[in-house]
C-alpha cells in the first residue's frame, strides 16, 4: 500500500514540475517574441477599414506611416486616440497616414468606439491576428513609426501622450 502511495505521489510531482518547467518556458518565450526590428523594412498588409476600403501598408511609400495597435477594452488606448486623432488632424497634410488595427473584436464594437471618440482616420480590424503576429505586438497598445521608405523608425508600446505622438509624427514626416 505505501508502495502504491510512494508511485502516486511521485507521478503528481512529476507531472506539477512539468507543468511549472512548461509555464516558465512559454513566459520566457513569450517576451522573446520575435518582434519586427527597427530599421528593418515594415512587413506589408492588406485590412479593409470601416467603411469597406482597402488600405495595402506598401501602398503609403513616400508617406510617414503611424500603425497603431489597440482594443476598445484597453484604457490606455481610450486615452490615448484622441491625441492620435488631434495630431492626425495636423500631419494628415504634411504626408503622415495614420492606420488604426484594432485586434479581434465586432465591428459594432469598433464602430461605436470611433463614433464615441470621433476618429478620422482609417480604422481596421485584425480579424484573425495575423497583422499582429507578423509585427510581433504582445501588449497594446503599441505603435509603429514608420517612414517614407517602409523602414521602421521606431516602436513603442504603451499610452502615448499627445505630446509623444506630435514628436512622433513629426519624426515620420517625409
Amino acid at each position: 500500500m505505501k508502495k502504491q502511495r510512494l508511485i502516486m505521489r511521485t507521478f503528481i510531482l512529476a507531472i506539477l514540475v512539468a507543468a511549472v518547467g512548461y509555464t516558465l518556458y512559454a513566459n520566457f518565450m513569450k517576451d522573446h517574441k520575435q518582434r519586427v526590428e527597427v530599421g528593418s523594412q515594415a512587413p506589408d498588409f492588406l485590412l479593409t477599414d470601416m467603411q469597406g476600403n482597402k488600405h495595402q501598408l506598401s501602398e503609403y511609400k513616400g508617406k510617414g506611416v503611424f500603425l497603431n495597435f489597440w482594443g476598445t477594452w484597453c484604457p490606455p488606448c481610450k486615452k490615448e486616440m484622441p491625441y492620435i486623432n488631434n495630431q492626425y488632424q495636423q500631419f494628415k497634410d504634411q504626408g503622415v497616414q495614420v492606420l488604426s488595427v484594432d485586434i479581434q473584436e465586432s465591428e459594432l464594437a469598433v464602430n461605436q468606439f470611433a463614433e464615441r471618440f470621433k476618429l478620422d482616420f482609417p480604422i481596421m480590424i485584425d480579424k484573425d491576428k495575423e497583422v499582429m503576429t507578423v509585427y510581433g505586438v504582445d501588449k497594446l497598445p503599441a505603435t509603429f513609426l514608420i517612414d517614407k521608405n517602409g523602414k521602421v523608425v521606431k516602436y513603442f508600446t504603451g499610452e502615448l501622450t499627445e505630446n509623444m505622438v506630435r514628436e512622433f509624427m513629426e519624426k515620420i514626416k517625409p
